[in-house]
């Protein structure tokens, strides 16, 4: 293991819990590197920035050539307000010189079945939902891969399942589309420098042959211990994974709106049979 590798591996997993070093290149020591950004500095990105992220994104594998998503280049000031009080004030929306909006789309196939005079029957089941949601989030994590060569950095942004209605009103959604998530690009603020957050050892989510749980409680004290200093050293509060798993889905309540999400997606036109 080379000097490279250790250093990105520590990071991503803490000095306890890292795997055997592997192949290397410098695409996975990118991957590694990954981390979300929430402070972003004003300029504008180069020309053409964002037609090559929609290109690496539309590079993405999409399930039996379907294309089922679209995304929305978000930039006015105002729309972009709009996404933030959404997402509970994240003011890094606002800030970020280019947002975009990751859309499961059924309404571009609904609109050619119309036009050839066909039905398509299968398009109101989950399955049908379920490609459209995987094939937005395979896109988006190609155009995240492609902003992250560039120098930029990023931010995905659930939390626009908030309200997803008030979403498809400020970008005129048709019937059939639904923001799955936003996702922030631009510079990062270098007065705030965001460090690599450290994920579950792999033996918790790597499974040889058979699922087994055995040593889950120990790999998740590992992680708890990890996560609690990086909370503290991010001044945020030092919580371990498992109290904020507790916090994040104990109660209703902290699903912010999203309990209700199954209703908003039959109004937005997915039945979801």
């Amino acid at each position: 293991m080379n000097s490279e590798q250790h250093d990105a591996l520590a990071a991503r997993y803490g000095a306890d819990a890292m795997p055997p070093a592997g192949p290397w290149n410098p695409v996975i020591a990118a991957l590694l590197a990954h981390r979300s950004v929430r402070a972003y500095r004003p300029d504008p990105l180069p020309d053409g920035t964002l037609e090559t992220l929609v290109a690496a994104a539309q590079s993405a594998a999409t399930s039996s050539n379907m294309q089922t998503w679209s995304v929305v280049a978000v930039t006015d000031p105002a729309t972009k307000a709009v996404m933030a009080a959404v997402a509970n004030n994240q003011k890094h929306i606002e800030q970020c010189p280019l947002f975009l909006v990751f859309l499961a789309d059924l309404s571009r196939n609904e609109r050619l079945a119309a036009e050839e005079g066909a039905t398509l029957e299968g398009l109101p089941y989950l399955e049908t939902f379920l490609v459209a949601a995987l094939d937005a989030a395979l896109a988006a994590q190609n155009a995240t891969v492609a902003a992250e060569s560039l120098g930029l950095s990023t931010v995905y942004i659930g939390a626009l399942r908030n309200d997803v209605e008030r979403v498809a009103k400020a970008l005129s959604l048709p019937p059939g589309t639904m923001g799955v998530f936003g996702l922030c690009v631009g510079y990062a603020d270098p007065a705030r420098r965001a460090e690599v957050k450290p994920r579950l050892p792999q033996p918790a989510v790597l499974h040889h042959g058979r699922y087994d749980a055995a040593e889950e409680p120990a790999h998740r004290a590992v992680y708890d211990a990890a996560l609690a200093a990086f909370s503290t050293r991010n001044e945020m509060n030092a919580d371990r994974w498992t109290d904020r798993v507790l916090a994040r889905w104990g109660k209703v309540r902290t699903l912010h709106g999203r309990d209700e999400l199954k209703a908003a997606l039959r109004r937005l036109g997915f039945p979801l049979r």
